[in-house]
């Protein structure tokens, strides 16, 4: 039996839809939609730490609505949006029935699939750390720097598993292999470094090599497209994502802007809610009295 983990809901659809191409892929789905590349992870492995990035998740749920696939925390299931916003009192391991089930299913083996980016990346190495006890039972499809068809028959490297057509989830499949003890080692070393260094950002540079950078990373590319005119935030965000060689959470994005207009960076007028209730512009010029959001 497989039970096949991806990082966010858009990895999985194509994913199941290559099962029913090869019934010796078929398994079931499991699927962790935090993304780990953003956000605090300081002692993640604590209940308090778990706590502390729920409150984050919480904080960015005010920055307007969650884009596709993400979720406030580490949790399996999708929540109710009523819930996402409240503040969350209880600790909640994900892990913890995955272990339950590799216990009690001696048969069950477990295959992680990463595309080339560092939300997957980084939920490969928060979940390998908790696994080690099971090695031998767990594999790995890293899908790094390998080229691919597309829908027109051309070749081309995907950084997302879910830019890889389920025809060819047949040949990646091929790529599993057994997680071994140095990379378990190895591996959750370096997720006890990411936690430890807490950054607000993390970033792919190659392979499995994940930089840290702080929380306002993106602010430089937030500030390019600003004049001494009001542009909506939505307007602004579009912009800057499309330059993006690896995409970033609208959400995430749009949170940093609102940190700009509290600090005092930008001005804002209209409410600072979600990205298409608000304009912003660099400081300076003449806006309406009133207008501006604080």
């Amino acid at each position: 039996m497989i039970l096949h983990i991806v990082f966010g809901q858009a990895s999985a659809a194509n994913l199941k839809a290559a099962f029913e191409l090869d019934p010796n892929l078929d398994g079931e789905m499991m699927c962790f939609d935090d993304d780990l590349s953003v956000g605090p992870l300081f002692i993640l492995d604590t209940p308090d730490g778990r706590r502390a990035r729920k409150e984050w998740w919480t904080t960015m749920q005010a920055a307007g609505p969650a884009a596709a696939g993400t979720q406030v925390a580490l949790d399996v299931e999708q929540e109710p949006a009523a819930e996402t916003v409240a503040t969350v009192v209880e600790d909640v391991d994900p892990v913890r029935a995955l272990k339950a089930r590799l216990r009690e299913e001696e048969e069950l083996t477990i295959w992680i699939w990463a595309g080339q980016n560092a939300a997957d990346v980084c939920g490969y190495y928060w979940l390998i750390s908790q696994l080690d006890r099971f090695s031998g039972r767990i594999h790995l499809i890293y899908l790094n720097n390998l080229p691919f068809l597309n829908e027109k028959n051309a070749v081309f490297y995907p950084t997302h598993l879910h830019q890889i057509l389920p025809k060819e989830f047949l040949k990646a499949k091929k790529l599993a292999r057994e997680v071994s003890l140095a990379e378990f080692e190895l591996d959750g070393d370096e997720w006890r470094r990411l936690m430890n260094e807490n950054a607000g950002v993390r970033l792919l540079e190659g392979g499995k090599k994940i930089r840290g950078e702080a929380a306002g990373f993106y602010d430089k590319d937030l500030l390019q497209p600003l004049t001494q005119e009001f542009q909506k935030a939505n307007k602004v965000i579009g912009q800057v994502t499309g330059k993006f060689k690896y995409p970033v959470m609208d959400q995430y994005l749009n949170w940093r802007l609102k940190e700009m207009v509290r600090e005092g960076k930008i001005e804002a007028r209209g409410e600072l809610k979600t990205m298409k209730d608000y304009e912003v512009k660099l400081p300076g010029g003449n806006a309406p009295e009133g207008e501006v959001a604080e």
